[in-house]
């Protein structure tokens, strides 16, 4: 059983950054893929990055590559997400989850465990 706590979310204007954190816990983090899925009011959930245990495989969405960074410390059992250049259409709850099965990193299905996600919201 692994859980997840996310932390960083908040009330930024547009072009502004916040970095994500997802915190986990057990000791055997390095062998979950990782991911940050997110989800708006009336719209289905959408994977925004993931990230491989060893770090070398990543995955963004289309509408945050070259804004958002995803990154793990396997010492800190700790994900996070960079996101820089924001935009208010990435309002949105979002969401870490964890698997350790080897199916694509954006599938949401593939994911075993959940946070419970943490608001982020971008002023026009």
């Amino acid at each position: 059983q692994v859980q997840l706590v996310e932390s960083g979310g908040g009330l930024v204007q547009a072009g502004g950054s916040l970095r994500l954190s997802c915190a986990a816990s057990g000791r055997t983090f390095s062998s979950y893929a990782m991911a940050w899925f997110r989800q708006a009011p009336g719209k289905e959930r959408e994977a925004v990055s993931g990230i491989r245990g060893s770090g070398g495989t990543t995955y963004y969405a289309d509408s945050v590559k070259g804004r958002f960074t995803i990154s793990r410390d396997n010492a800190k059992n700790t994900v996070y997400l960079q996101m820089n250049s924001l935009k208010p259409e990435d309002t949105a709850v979002y969401l870490c989850a964890a698997t350790r099965r080897a199916l694509g990193l954006w599938l949401a299905g593939g994911y075993d465990y959940w946070g419970q996600g943490t608001q982020v919201t971008v002023s026009s």
